[in-house]
């Protein structure tokens, strides 16, 4: 598979099936150790911790760009040295390549 990163997301149209349960691990392997399956919920977490809030704004600042960018937005939530990212497709209920697509552009943010 080529590198996620360097992929772009793509609308979901009706019928896009979500990911199945092997394709979600193969992707989230190629993801960095901040990204995790939350249960059986269909979405993917990430967790980042930082030194101090302008450090967190900072990287929040390059999560919306991304999420404008591609336009694929995830669920964010952050305090002062903590951000918490959120990707699930909501137009299929489900994950989708879009979501990977955009862990691994936040992934590069923090090489």
């Amino acid at each position: 598979m080529s590198q996620l990163a360097d992929q772009h997301c793509k609308p979901c149209e009706g019928g896009t099936e979500p990911l199945t349960g092997d394709a979600v691990t193969e992707r989230l392997e190629s993801l960095s150790s901040y990204w995790q399956r939350d249960g059986d919920e269909p979405r993917i977490v990430g967790t980042f911790k930082f030194k101090n809030y302008y450090e967190t704004q900072a990287f929040i600042n390059a999560v919306a760009y991304i999420a404008h960018r591609e336009d694929h937005h995830p669920d964010i939530t952050f305090g002062y040295n903590k951000a918490e990212i959120v990707y699930t497709t909501h137009a299929i209920d489900g994950l989708s390549d879009n979501d990977f697509i955009s862990a691994a552009k936040i992934d590069r943010l923090l090489d």
